[in-house]
């Protein structure tokens, strides 16, 4: 059972490695496209910037939830070491239930926020998944399917930092 799980944990992080590599690749190929389209062909998209700072927003909120699964937190690394091992323990569990609060945070309020998210970003069309299967929408994109990341992070946060919390320090 044990290795099933530790089997799932590192299939989940490795996905979430992807994505956040998916991300980065994305936010530099809108940035470049963006400023090639904008200064050599003098006809820059309107949606450039706003799919850059989406896969950045996109991109930051994965890493969260990697950095708590792996707990890889710098700033209290140092004070870890300067404290007695035994105190030092306690207080890496005191941060893992934090960020584990933290994630249960993003999930409440992040469900909220896309269920009361209004409007469209005027310069994206995009396609939906419907029983004819995708279809590409002729209006404009919701505004909540670009925070609909708050509450998938705060799960991955969450889940991550339990399972930070039971492994071994």
């Amino acid at each position: 059972m044990i290795t099933l799980l530790n089997t799932i944990d590192r299939l989940v992080h490795r996905s979430l490695e992807l994505a956040c590599s998916l991300f980065l690749a994305l936010m530099v190929g809108f940035t470049i496209y963006t400023i090639v389209m904008r200064y050599v062909f003098e006809n820059p998209p309107v949606w450039g910037d706003l799919l850059t700072v989406l896969s950045n927003i996109w991109l930051m909120f994965i890493a969260l939830s990697l950095t708590a699964r792996d707990n890889d937190h710098i700033a209290l690394n140092l004070i870890y070491e300067k404290l007695p091992p035994r105190f030092a323990l306690y207080v890496r569990q005191f941060w893992k239930a934090m960020i584990f609060l933290v994630g249960i945070v993003l999930i409440i309020y992040g469900l909220e926020l896309v269920d009361t998210m209004r409007g469209r970003y005027w310069e994206m069309w995009y396609f939906e998944f419907t029983s004819q299967g995708f279809e590409f929408k002729e209006n404009y994109m919701p505004k909540k399917y670009a925070v609909a990341i708050l509450p998938m992070a705060g799960f991955l946060t969450a889940s991550g930092a339990a399972i930070c919390f039971f492994k071994k320090v």
